[in-house]
Protein backbone atom coordinates (compact mmCIF):
# COMPACT_ATOMS: atom_id res chain seq x y z
CA UNK A 1 0.00 0.00 0.00
CA UNK A 2 1.50 3.38 -0.98
CA UNK A 3 2.56 5.73 1.80
CA UNK A 4 0.73 8.97 2.41
CA UNK A 5 2.47 12.21 3.34
CA UNK A 6 1.32 11.67 6.93
CA UNK A 7 2.92 8.22 6.97
CA UNK A 8 6.17 9.58 5.56
CA UNK A 9 6.30 12.48 8.00
CA UNK A 10 5.55 10.17 10.93
CA UNK A 11 8.50 7.98 9.91
CA UNK A 12 10.75 11.02 9.64
CA UNK A 13 9.67 12.36 13.04
CA UNK A 14 10.35 8.97 14.60
CA UNK A 15 13.83 8.83 13.09
CA UNK A 16 14.87 12.36 14.02
CA UNK A 17 15.95 13.71 17.40
CA UNK A 18 14.19 16.97 18.26
CA UNK A 19 15.11 19.87 20.53
CA UNK A 20 12.64 22.35 22.02
CA UNK A 21 12.95 26.08 21.50
CA UNK A 22 13.60 26.59 25.21
CA UNK A 23 16.49 24.13 25.03
CA UNK A 24 17.78 25.79 21.86
CA UNK A 25 17.77 29.20 23.56
CA UNK A 26 19.72 27.76 26.50
CA UNK A 27 22.19 26.18 24.12
CA UNK A 28 22.69 29.51 22.37
CA UNK A 29 23.45 31.19 25.69
CA UNK A 30 26.08 28.53 26.55
CA UNK A 31 27.35 28.02 23.02
CA UNK A 32 31.01 28.37 24.00
CA UNK A 33 30.67 25.47 26.41
CA UNK A 34 28.98 23.11 23.92
CA UNK A 35 29.65 24.33 20.37
CA UNK A 36 27.19 23.48 17.62
CA UNK A 37 26.20 24.69 14.16
CA UNK A 38 22.74 26.18 13.70
CA UNK A 39 21.24 25.75 10.22
CA UNK A 40 18.24 27.66 8.86
CA UNK A 41 16.60 25.71 5.99
CA UNK A 42 13.89 28.23 5.15
CA UNK A 43 13.68 29.96 1.79
CA UNK A 44 15.64 33.13 1.06
CA UNK A 45 12.66 35.48 1.39
CA UNK A 46 11.83 33.97 4.79
CA UNK A 47 15.43 34.29 5.98
CA UNK A 48 15.37 37.98 5.01
CA UNK A 49 12.64 38.58 7.56
CA UNK A 50 15.03 37.63 10.35
CA UNK A 51 16.78 34.53 11.72
CA UNK A 52 18.09 33.01 14.92
CA UNK A 53 21.47 34.62 15.71
CA UNK A 54 24.45 32.74 14.32
CA UNK A 55 22.48 30.57 11.90
CA UNK A 56 23.96 29.33 8.62
CA UNK A 57 21.44 29.65 5.82
CA UNK A 58 21.00 26.64 3.50
CA UNK A 59 17.56 26.56 1.82
CA UNK A 60 16.01 23.09 2.03
CA UNK A 61 16.02 22.77 -1.77
CA UNK A 62 19.81 23.25 -1.87
CA UNK A 63 20.70 21.20 1.20
CA UNK A 64 22.12 18.17 -0.60
CA UNK A 65 24.21 20.38 -2.91
CA UNK A 66 25.57 22.82 -0.33
CA UNK A 67 25.86 20.74 2.85
CA UNK A 68 29.42 19.53 2.37
CA UNK A 69 30.64 23.01 1.44
CA UNK A 70 28.96 24.87 4.28
CA UNK A 71 29.04 22.06 6.86
CA UNK A 72 32.43 20.39 6.35
CA UNK A 73 32.68 18.69 9.77
CA UNK A 74 30.33 15.70 9.78
CA UNK A 75 31.10 14.90 13.40
CA UNK A 76 30.03 18.34 14.69
CA UNK A 77 26.64 18.79 16.32
CA UNK A 78 24.08 20.42 14.00
CA UNK A 79 20.71 21.89 14.96
CA UNK A 80 18.32 22.51 12.07
CA UNK A 81 15.26 24.74 12.12
CA UNK A 82 12.59 26.01 9.72
CA UNK A 83 9.37 27.99 10.15
CA UNK A 84 7.31 25.33 11.93
CA UNK A 85 9.39 22.16 12.35
CA UNK A 86 8.38 20.16 9.28
CA UNK A 87 11.10 21.06 6.77
CA UNK A 88 13.74 20.91 9.49
CA UNK A 89 12.72 17.31 10.31
CA UNK A 90 13.14 16.26 6.67
CA UNK A 91 16.42 18.21 6.51
CA UNK A 92 17.73 16.51 9.64
CA UNK A 93 16.96 13.09 8.18
CA UNK A 94 18.70 14.02 4.92
CA UNK A 95 21.81 15.22 6.74
CA UNK A 96 21.90 12.00 8.74
CA UNK A 97 21.71 10.01 5.51
CA UNK A 98 24.61 12.12 4.17
CA UNK A 99 26.77 10.95 7.06
CA UNK A 100 26.34 13.72 9.63
CA UNK A 101 26.58 12.07 13.01
CA UNK A 102 24.76 14.42 15.43
CA UNK A 103 21.77 16.21 13.92
CA UNK A 104 18.80 17.64 15.82
CA UNK A 105 15.63 19.32 14.56
CA UNK A 106 14.17 22.31 16.44
CA UNK A 107 10.43 21.97 17.03
CA UNK A 108 8.45 24.13 16.63
CA UNK A 109 10.34 26.57 14.39
CA UNK A 110 11.14 30.21 13.83
CA UNK A 111 7.55 31.48 13.83
CA UNK A 112 7.08 30.33 17.41
CA UNK A 113 10.62 31.49 18.31
CA UNK A 114 9.73 35.01 17.17
CA UNK A 115 6.35 34.93 18.97
CA UNK A 116 8.20 34.13 22.19
CA UNK A 117 10.33 37.24 21.67
CA UNK A 118 13.54 35.26 21.66
CA UNK A 119 16.60 36.91 20.03
CA UNK A 120 16.28 37.56 16.30
CA UNK A 121 18.99 38.86 14.00
CA UNK A 122 18.30 40.70 10.76
CA UNK A 123 20.37 40.04 7.62
CA UNK A 124 22.45 42.82 6.05
CA UNK A 125 20.36 45.38 4.24
CA UNK A 126 21.79 44.84 0.76
CA UNK A 127 19.82 46.17 -2.17
CA UNK A 128 18.62 43.82 -4.93
CA UNK A 129 21.28 45.31 -7.21
CA UNK A 130 23.98 44.59 -4.62
CA UNK A 131 22.73 41.06 -4.06
CA UNK A 132 23.11 40.47 -7.79
CA UNK A 133 26.47 42.22 -8.15
CA UNK A 134 28.10 40.42 -5.23
CA UNK A 135 26.27 37.09 -5.63
CA UNK A 136 29.47 35.08 -6.11
CA UNK A 137 30.91 36.52 -2.89
CA UNK A 138 27.69 35.86 -1.03
CA UNK A 139 27.85 32.18 -2.00
CA UNK A 140 31.15 31.85 -0.14
CA UNK A 141 30.54 30.85 3.52
CA UNK A 142 33.63 32.87 4.48
CA UNK A 143 32.05 36.02 3.02
CA UNK A 144 28.27 35.77 2.76
CA UNK A 145 26.00 38.78 3.10
CA UNK A 146 27.51 39.76 6.44
CA UNK A 147 31.02 39.77 4.99
CA UNK A 148 29.90 41.74 1.97
CA UNK A 149 28.35 44.27 4.32
CA UNK A 150 31.77 44.57 6.02
CA UNK A 151 33.44 45.18 2.67
CA UNK A 152 30.93 47.88 1.74
CA UNK A 153 31.55 49.62 5.07
CA UNK A 154 35.34 49.32 4.86
CA UNK A 155 37.93 51.96 4.00
CA UNK A 156 41.21 51.16 2.24
CA UNK A 157 43.92 53.71 1.50
CA UNK A 158 46.16 53.11 -1.53
CA UNK A 159 49.52 54.85 -1.60
CA UNK A 160 50.12 55.32 -5.30
CA UNK A 161 47.82 54.91 -8.28
CA UNK A 162 50.58 53.39 -10.36
CA UNK A 163 51.82 49.89 -11.11
CA UNK A 164 50.78 48.22 -7.84
CA UNK A 165 47.94 50.55 -6.94
CA UNK A 166 46.22 50.01 -10.30
CA UNK A 167 45.34 46.29 -10.03
CA UNK A 168 44.82 46.54 -6.27
CA UNK A 169 42.34 49.40 -6.66
CA UNK A 170 40.49 47.73 -9.52
CA UNK A 171 39.93 44.49 -7.63
CA UNK A 172 39.05 46.22 -4.36
CA UNK A 173 36.48 48.35 -6.18
CA UNK A 174 35.05 45.31 -7.94
CA UNK A 175 34.88 43.48 -4.60
CA UNK A 176 32.74 46.25 -3.14
CA UNK A 177 35.16 47.95 -0.74
CA UNK A 178 33.07 51.00 0.09
CA UNK A 179 35.71 53.73 0.29
CA UNK A 180 39.03 53.83 -1.52
CA UNK A 181 41.54 56.55 -0.77
CA UNK A 182 44.16 57.36 -3.42
CA UNK A 183 47.38 59.26 -2.71
CA UNK A 184 49.27 60.27 -5.85
CA UNK A 185 50.63 63.62 -7.03
CA UNK A 186 51.47 62.57 -10.60
CA UNK A 187 49.67 62.89 -13.92
CA UNK A 188 49.15 60.05 -16.39
CA UNK A 189 52.09 59.62 -18.76
CA UNK A 190 52.27 57.44 -21.85
CA UNK A 191 55.12 55.47 -20.28
CA UNK A 192 52.74 54.44 -17.45
CA UNK A 193 50.34 52.56 -19.70
CA UNK A 194 52.54 49.48 -20.08
CA UNK A 195 51.67 48.49 -16.49
CA UNK A 196 49.32 51.00 -14.83
CA UNK A 197 46.03 49.53 -15.96
CA UNK A 198 43.85 52.04 -14.12
CA UNK A 199 44.67 54.58 -16.79
CA UNK A 200 44.09 54.92 -20.52
CA UNK A 201 45.51 56.69 -23.54
CA UNK A 202 42.55 59.06 -23.56
CA UNK A 203 43.51 60.26 -20.06
CA UNK A 204 47.21 60.99 -20.64
CA UNK A 205 48.08 64.32 -19.04
CA UNK A 206 45.35 64.36 -16.38
CA UNK A 207 46.00 63.73 -12.66
CA UNK A 208 46.23 60.05 -11.81
CA UNK A 209 43.74 60.37 -8.97
CA UNK A 210 41.15 61.78 -11.40
CA UNK A 211 41.89 59.09 -13.99
CA UNK A 212 41.62 56.41 -11.28
CA UNK A 213 38.33 57.80 -9.98
CA UNK A 214 36.79 57.53 -13.44
CA UNK A 215 37.94 53.92 -13.88
CA UNK A 216 36.87 52.81 -10.40
CA UNK A 217 33.41 54.36 -10.43
CA UNK A 218 32.83 52.91 -13.91
CA UNK A 219 33.51 49.47 -12.46
CA UNK A 220 31.40 49.96 -9.35
CA UNK A 221 29.17 52.93 -8.53
CA UNK A 222 28.96 51.71 -4.90
CA UNK A 223 32.56 52.85 -4.36
CA UNK A 224 33.43 56.28 -2.99
CA UNK A 225 36.86 57.55 -4.06
CA UNK A 226 38.72 59.96 -1.77
CA UNK A 227 41.47 61.73 -3.71
CA UNK A 228 44.72 63.11 -2.32
CA UNK A 229 46.57 64.73 -5.21
CA UNK A 230 49.71 65.26 -3.20
CA UNK A 231 52.94 63.56 -2.32
CA UNK A 232 52.95 61.80 1.05
CA UNK A 233 55.23 63.66 3.48
CA UNK A 234 55.81 64.06 7.19
CA UNK A 235 53.71 67.23 6.99
CA UNK A 236 50.52 65.59 5.67
CA UNK A 237 50.80 61.94 6.73
CA UNK A 238 48.88 62.37 10.00
CA UNK A 239 46.04 64.15 8.23
CA UNK A 240 45.80 61.41 5.60
CA UNK A 241 46.39 58.37 7.82
CA UNK A 242 44.10 59.72 10.52
CA UNK A 243 40.99 59.54 8.31
CA UNK A 244 39.84 56.19 9.68
CA UNK A 245 41.34 53.64 7.27
CA UNK A 246 41.02 49.92 7.96
CA UNK A 247 43.98 48.90 5.78
CA UNK A 248 46.73 50.71 3.89
CA UNK A 249 48.14 49.31 0.66
CA UNK A 250 51.68 50.51 0.12
CA UNK A 251 52.63 50.81 -3.54
CA UNK A 252 55.38 53.37 -2.96
CA UNK A 253 58.47 53.22 -5.14
CA UNK A 254 61.07 54.94 -2.94
CA UNK A 255 62.67 54.16 0.40
CA UNK A 256 62.10 57.48 2.24
CA UNK A 257 58.33 57.16 1.76
CA UNK A 258 58.35 53.49 2.81
CA UNK A 259 60.02 54.34 6.11
CA UNK A 260 57.61 57.23 6.61
CA UNK A 261 54.65 54.91 5.93
CA UNK A 262 56.01 52.38 8.40
CA UNK A 263 56.41 54.88 11.23
CA UNK A 264 53.04 56.55 10.59
CA UNK A 265 51.22 53.21 10.46
CA UNK A 266 52.67 52.32 13.86
CA UNK A 267 51.65 55.67 15.32
CA UNK A 268 48.12 55.25 13.92
CA UNK A 269 47.99 51.46 14.43
CA UNK A 270 46.78 50.72 10.91
CA UNK A 271 47.95 47.52 9.12
CA UNK A 272 49.95 47.98 5.94
CA UNK A 273 50.06 45.54 3.02
CA UNK A 274 53.47 46.17 1.50
CA UNK A 275 54.39 45.29 -2.05
CA UNK A 276 57.45 46.00 -4.14
CA UNK A 277 58.68 45.05 -7.63
CA UNK A 278 61.98 45.14 -9.48
CA UNK A 279 62.58 43.97 -13.03
CA UNK A 280 61.10 40.41 -12.96
CA UNK A 281 60.77 39.96 -9.18
CA UNK A 282 58.23 41.01 -6.60
CA UNK A 283 57.42 40.58 -2.94
CA UNK A 284 54.46 41.05 -0.59
CA UNK A 285 54.06 41.07 3.18
CA UNK A 286 51.63 42.47 5.72
CA UNK A 287 52.77 44.65 8.60
CA UNK A 288 50.30 44.53 11.49
CA UNK A 289 51.39 47.05 14.12
CA UNK A 290 52.82 45.47 17.26
CA UNK A 291 51.58 42.01 16.22
CA UNK A 292 54.19 41.07 13.64
CA UNK A 293 57.41 42.71 12.43
CA UNK A 294 57.41 46.15 10.85
CA UNK A 295 59.26 47.42 7.78
CA UNK A 296 62.22 48.48 9.93
CA UNK A 297 62.50 44.95 11.33
CA UNK A 298 62.83 43.72 7.76
CA UNK A 299 65.06 46.56 6.55
CA UNK A 300 66.80 48.26 9.50
CA UNK A 301 68.70 50.40 7.01
CA UNK A 302 68.03 51.22 3.35
CA UNK A 303 70.40 49.83 0.73
CA UNK A 304 72.88 52.20 -0.89
CA UNK A 305 71.22 54.11 -3.77
CA UNK A 306 73.43 52.47 -6.40
CA UNK A 307 72.21 49.02 -5.30
CA UNK A 308 68.51 49.91 -5.48
CA UNK A 309 67.74 51.61 -8.80
CA UNK A 310 64.13 52.58 -9.45
CA UNK A 311 61.87 50.94 -12.04
CA UNK A 312 62.42 54.01 -14.22
CA UNK A 313 66.13 53.20 -14.21
CA UNK A 314 66.10 49.38 -14.26
CA UNK A 315 62.75 48.60 -15.94
CA UNK A 316 59.95 46.30 -14.81
CA UNK A 317 57.84 43.59 -16.41
CA UNK A 318 54.37 45.15 -16.63
CA UNK A 319 52.48 41.96 -15.82
CA UNK A 320 54.45 41.64 -12.58
CA UNK A 321 52.56 44.66 -11.25
CA UNK A 322 49.26 42.84 -11.77
CA UNK A 323 50.37 39.80 -9.81
CA UNK A 324 51.82 41.66 -6.83
CA UNK A 325 49.05 44.28 -6.74
CA UNK A 326 46.38 41.58 -6.83
CA UNK A 327 48.08 39.76 -3.95
CA UNK A 328 48.01 43.01 -1.99
CA UNK A 329 44.28 43.40 -2.65
CA UNK A 330 43.73 39.80 -1.49
CA UNK A 331 45.54 40.51 1.76
CA UNK A 332 43.44 43.63 2.33
CA UNK A 333 40.18 41.74 1.85
CA UNK A 334 41.33 38.98 4.22
CA UNK A 335 42.12 41.57 6.88
CA UNK A 336 38.72 43.24 6.48
CA UNK A 337 36.82 39.94 6.65
CA UNK A 338 39.01 38.45 9.37
CA UNK A 339 39.51 35.34 7.24
CA UNK A 340 42.49 33.18 6.38
CA UNK A 341 46.11 33.72 7.37
CA UNK A 342 47.47 37.12 6.31
CA UNK A 343 51.16 37.47 5.52
CA UNK A 344 51.96 38.74 9.01
CA UNK A 345 55.46 37.55 9.82
CA UNK A 346 55.90 36.11 6.33
CA UNK A 347 57.44 37.54 3.18
CA UNK A 348 56.08 36.11 -0.08
CA UNK A 349 58.54 36.47 -2.95
CA UNK A 350 57.80 35.89 -6.62
CA UNK A 351 60.26 35.20 -9.46
CA UNK A 352 58.38 35.60 -12.73
CA UNK A 353 61.17 34.16 -14.89
CA UNK A 354 61.21 30.92 -12.90
CA UNK A 355 57.47 31.19 -12.15
CA UNK A 356 58.12 30.39 -8.50
CA UNK A 357 56.93 31.64 -5.13
CA UNK A 358 58.79 31.39 -1.83
CA UNK A 359 57.52 32.15 1.65
CA UNK A 360 60.10 33.39 4.13
CA UNK A 361 59.51 33.74 7.86
CA UNK A 362 60.04 37.17 9.38
CA UNK A 363 60.57 37.86 13.06
CA UNK A 364 59.81 40.97 15.00
CA UNK A 365 63.01 42.58 16.28
CA UNK A 366 62.77 43.36 20.01
CA UNK A 367 65.48 45.99 19.44
CA UNK A 368 63.62 47.66 16.57
CA UNK A 369 63.73 51.45 17.05
CA UNK A 370 60.12 51.76 15.82
CA UNK A 371 58.17 48.76 17.18
CA UNK A 372 60.60 47.16 19.64
CA UNK A 373 60.41 46.93 23.39
CA UNK A 374 62.05 50.33 23.86
CA UNK A 375 61.34 52.33 20.71
CA UNK A 376 63.45 55.41 20.08
CA UNK A 377 61.50 56.69 17.07
CA UNK A 378 58.62 58.63 18.54
CA UNK A 379 58.15 61.19 15.79
CA UNK A 380 58.88 61.67 12.11
CA UNK A 381 62.53 61.94 11.14
CA UNK A 382 64.30 63.34 8.09
CA UNK A 383 63.70 60.32 5.87
CA UNK A 384 65.60 61.69 2.87
CA UNK A 385 68.70 62.14 5.01
CA UNK A 386 68.24 58.71 6.63
CA UNK A 387 68.02 56.97 3.25
CA UNK A 388 70.97 58.95 1.92
CA UNK A 389 73.16 57.44 4.61
CA UNK A 390 72.69 59.92 7.43
CA UNK A 391 71.97 58.92 11.02
CA UNK A 392 68.99 61.17 11.56
CA UNK A 393 67.05 60.23 14.68
CA UNK A 394 65.33 63.46 15.64
CA UNK A 395 61.67 64.16 15.14
CA UNK A 396 60.79 66.32 12.20
CA UNK A 397 59.62 69.82 13.10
Amino acid sequence: MPKTYSDLFAEVRAAVTTISLDELKQRLETRNERPFTLVDVREKDEFRQGYIPGAVHIPRGFLEMQAEQKLPDKSAEIIVYCAGGTRSAFAAKTLTELGYERVLSANPGFVRWKDMRYPVEMPPNLTPAQLERYSRHILLPEVGERGQEKLLASRVLLLGAGGLGSPAALYLAAAGVGTLGLVDADVVDASNLQRQILHATSRVGIPKVDSAEKALTDINPDVKVVKYQERLTSANVDRIFGAGWDVIIDGCDNFPTRYLVNDASLFHRVPVVHGSIFRFDGQVTTFKPFVGPCYRCLYPEPPPPHLAPSCAEAGVLGILCGIIGTLQATEAIKLILGQGEPLVGRLLTYDSLRMSFRSLKLRRDPECPACGENPTIKGYIDYEDFCAGGNTAHAAQ
